[in-house]
């Protein structure tokens, strides 16, 4: 069941943060042995850090983040790669599932085409590194990508994976949910359909009271079952 506490997800500044033994990460600062909020955000846990994403802005990436990208610009042993964020994201051949010979970068994907990657290292200037050299990684063939706000990709996930998780359980699609706002979805069109706007009403209704309870209701009514 959901309920208000949902909308403890939002802080402002000056909110004490609880870290649940996590580290103060993006977003927060250490005064007097308590982290606090220093903008307006979500609160969400990630890689072993607890940050405060803002609710305006676009993507900034962070290592290890799974990212949905797109290639806009190729060469002889690398592809660029848009992760919706202000800084680009090359891919180097190293770091690719296949044996790429130089100059021979747009035999395995060209400018269009998406892929499931992986941020491995941001450095101070803001230089990205992606990487496709991990389980469930790859480029991206069929399915439909949505893009939503990247501040409301913790409560597409859900606690735990269970936002997704009965998003997927219903509708029988596959789903990849990037951090950085990019969600791929795949499966039969007519599931793709309620998937997508199921993940649309999340996106408009992040900080709603009752929404894991709301989403559920769309999604049983359209199936005509309710799991569980």
């Amino acid at each position: 069941m959901d309920s208000s506490a949902a909308r403890r997800e939002l802080v402002i500044p000056g909110d004490v943060i609880e870290t649940h033994g996590l580290k103060p990460g993006e977003g927060t600062y250490v005064e007097g042995g308590k982290v606090f909020a220093s903008l307006l955000g979500i609160r969400s846990e990630h890689g072993g850090y607890v940050d405060v994403i803002p609710l305006t802005g676009r993507y900034i990436p962070r290592a290890d983040d799974d990212v949905v990208g797109q290639v806009v610009d190729l060469g002889p042993s690398h592809w660029l790669v848009d992760i919706n964020s202000p800084y680009p994201a090359p891919l180097h051949a190293t770091e690719s599932p296949w044996r790429v010979e130089f100059g021979e970068t747009s035999h395995f994907m060209d400018v269009g085409d998406s892929l499931l990657a992986r941020v491995i290292s941001v450095d101070e200037t803001k230089r990205v590194q992606i990487t496709m050299r991990d389980q469930g990684l790859r480029r991206l063939t069929g399915g439909q990508i949505v893009e939503i706000s990247y501040s409301k990709v913790p409560r597409v996930i859900g606690k735990s994976g269970s936002m997704i998780s009965m998003i997927k359980s219903y509708t029988k699609t596959q789903a990849f949910v990037g951090q950085n706002g990019r969600i791929w979805v795949d499966g039969d069109p007519k599931d793709v359909i309620h998937a997508v706007r199921a993940v649309h009403m999340i996106d408009e209704n992040a900080q709603a009271a009752g929404l894991t309870d709301a989403v559920e209701d769309y999604l049983a009514g359209a199936y005509g079952r309710k799991e569980g």
